[in-house]
């Protein structure tokens, strides 16, 4: 939960993650849309997802109460609430607290637009308004360079802790609403873009207020200092960095600073280059299809054959076979 009435970017101990760093966390953060539902059923009903591929999923109820369930978690939503799980997983929507759920696939659907259905499960002749209405979607979820983040978020992200530290999302739930009612020209693209703007406002909140109890390195994002070297190594991940240098960001020694940062984030400064390079090489080539040579030139490399031998070292194969692997999936 977020503490309403704290600094925004100030932890619950008091720390806090610098303004400017929440900026470059967030300006490479990327979430797109891959399949939304617009769901109408009648009670009693459960309603089973099991997103894969470290997609995450978003719901928001226009109509109704239904019960969102996590393993042995069972959370309430009523209409107006949203909830973001940004890894996704196995979860299910269900009417009843103690009901049990039915695949999502399993229900016909119904396409109105690119990347979005609608699955009418009402009993009767047709939808009533004692009948539920959800909106549901399954989104790319990735931070970029800070992707680390994403598997320190808690499991579940509800939207009702954000009102009152952000009270222009209400207009916005307000909008999804009425576009899931209305059904008017164009309500499924709307609704999509919708989601996508409340989903980023539901991380940009969590990362505001510190990222939660989250360790780690993002102690080092806490610390101003450390703060300041980790913001200058994603600003240019390519630079040919020396501890010396990350040392005279920090503002001390090379003893001192290899030796905090090592303590904070588990890692040496010169790893944590390289895998930050890694990662980035593994979105820009195996999502972006950026070529494997313009990679290895973005991140520093001085031939392809070197960048190859890093990446392989780090991931554990190479970054043609990922390739491969990617258009395979495609």
């Amino acid at each position: 939960m977020l503490d309403r009435k704290s600094d925004p970017y100030t932890n619950g101990d008091g720390s806090r993650i610098p303004a400017d760093l929440v900026s470059e966390l967030l300006m490479g953060m990327r979430l797109v849309g891959v399949e939304y539902r617009r769901i109408e059923i009648t009670p009693p009903f459960g309603l089973r997802f099991g997103t894969v591929n470290g997609r995450a999923q978003f719901h928001f109820v226009a109509r109704g109460q239904v019960f969102l369930r996590c393993g042995q978690t069972v959370q309430a939503m009523n209409a107006g609430d949203a909830v973001l799980l940004p890894r996704g997983g196995l979860h299910e929507l269900v009417s009843d607290a103690e009901g049990t759920g039915r695949d999502i696939t399993d229900f016909n659907a119904a396409p109105l637009c690119h990347s979005v259905s609608s699955i009418k499960a009402c009993s009767g002749e047709g939808c009533r308004s004692s009948d539920a209405l959800v909106f549901s979607g399954c989104m790319e979820f990735d931070l970029g360079s800070m992707h680390p983040l994403v598997g320190l978020m808690p499991e579940v992200m509800l939207v009702g802790t954000l009102l009152d530290r952000y009270p222009e999302v209400l207009p916005m739930l307000e909008a999804m609403e009425r576009e899931a009612h209305g059904e008017r020209a164009g309500f499924a693209g709307v609704l999509a873009r919708l989601a996508d703007v409340v989903s980023a406002f539901i991380v940009r909140a969590w990362v505001e207020c510190g990222c939660g109890d989250a360790s780690g390195w993002v102690a080092a994002l806490r610390d101003p200092r450390l703060g300041r070297v980790i913001a200058a190594i994603h600003r240019d991940p390519g630079r040919d960095w020396t501890v010396a240098e990350l040392a005279a960001e920090m503002g001390s020694s090379r003893s001192v600073f290899a030796a905090r940062f090592l303590a904070v984030t588990g890692m040496t400064p010169l790893r944590y280059v390289t895998e930050l390079r890694m990662r980035l090489a593994a979105q820009w080539i195996g999502r972006e299809h950026m070529p494997i040579e313009t990679a290895a030139h973005r991140l520093g490399y001085g031939s392809q054959a070197a960048f190859s031998r890093a990446f392989k070292r780090a991931m554990g194969y190479s970054p043609g076979a990922m390739r491969g692997q990617n258009s395979a999936a495609a």
